[in-house]
């Protein structure tokens, strides 16, 4: 039940779908002739915050605070106590990886690159995977086997790949990974992910029942400068700024549903 609501208020509360609802909706009352001023002021709002979102640094605004998080927190050694490292599924895709053969990857390709690094640094260490089919509304596969695939190929032998293809959002991979794997005390967990969804992740992974290391990878920001760095296409200041929401609003969501047991997660001391 959570998994598809969340998907179904994120779809009206991302700012692209915010803005271009209030530009629908203005129209239909302009062109109805029902409230035509304000449905022409609603539409007007909606296309300069299209625009402005699109071009002016909000995105960055939003997304900066979430990779500074973990930013400087200390990378994981070769030490006795790392018991695995631990890759969030997100930068594989199923669907085309099921139809061409082999593993097609997107913009977050970092967490398994460095995932693969890391595997070599920390030998002998078990290297999970998890995530599955994250589609709401039809059935799309999942790239678990190509990913298994894949680490076989880049050296890592078969006994220390994990496959959790099951999970659906960061909650259910923290539970069936901590099925799976079965963390001891004491022993420290290096997590990959991308450095604006780690916070959100250690919450998780925390609440759980893991010690973990965070590894963030796949920054989309260079530092504070890129706050008064504008962008030079609109659809990628949308698609950063809807990236960043989603992050806080899981983060609220999470907190408030238990599933973490503080609002923004750190680091540890």
């Amino acid at each position: 039940m959570f998994f598809a609501a969340s998907k179904i208020v994120f779809f009206f509360l991302q700012p692209s779908s915010l803005l271009a609802l209030a530009m629908g909706a203005g129209l239909l009352l302009a062109i109805a002739g029902w409230r035509a001023r304000l449905g022409l002021r609603l539409a007007s709002a909606g296309f300069f915050g299209f625009v402005a979102v699109g071009i002016l640094p909000v995105g960055n605004a939003l997304i900066l605070p979430l990779e500074q998080r973990f930013a400087g927190a200390p990378g994981p050694g070769t030490e006795g106590d790392v018991a695995g490292i631990i890759l969030l599924g997100g930068f594989e895709d199923g669907w085309v990886s099921e139809g061409r053969g082999g593993l097609m990857v997107n913009e977050a390709a970092e967490r398994l690159t460095e995932g693969v690094r890391l595997a070599k640094l920390i030998p002998g260490v078990p290297v999970v995977f998890t995530g599955g089919s994250a589609a709401l509304m039809v059935s799309l596969p999942g790239a678990a086997q190509p990913v298994g695939r894949f680490l076989t190929d880049m050296g890592i032998t078969p006994e220390r790949i994990v496959l959790e293809e099951r999970s659906r959002n960061t909650h259910e991979n923290a539970l069936f990974t901590r099925d799976l794997v079965k963390p001891a005390s004491g022993r420290r967990w290096v997590l990959v992910t991308s450095a604006a969804h780690m916070p959100r992740s250690v919450g998780v992974f925390r609440k759980a029942g893991f010690d973990v290391i965070p590894y963030p990878v796949d920054y989309r920001t260079r530092g504070p400068e890129d706050l008064l760095r504008p962008f030079e296409r609109i659809p990628a200041g949308l698609e950063r700024t809807d990236v960043a929401a989603r992050e806080w609003i899981g983060l609220v969501a999470y907190w408030l549903t238990g599933r973490t047991d503080t609002l923004f997660p750190g680091p540890r001391n």
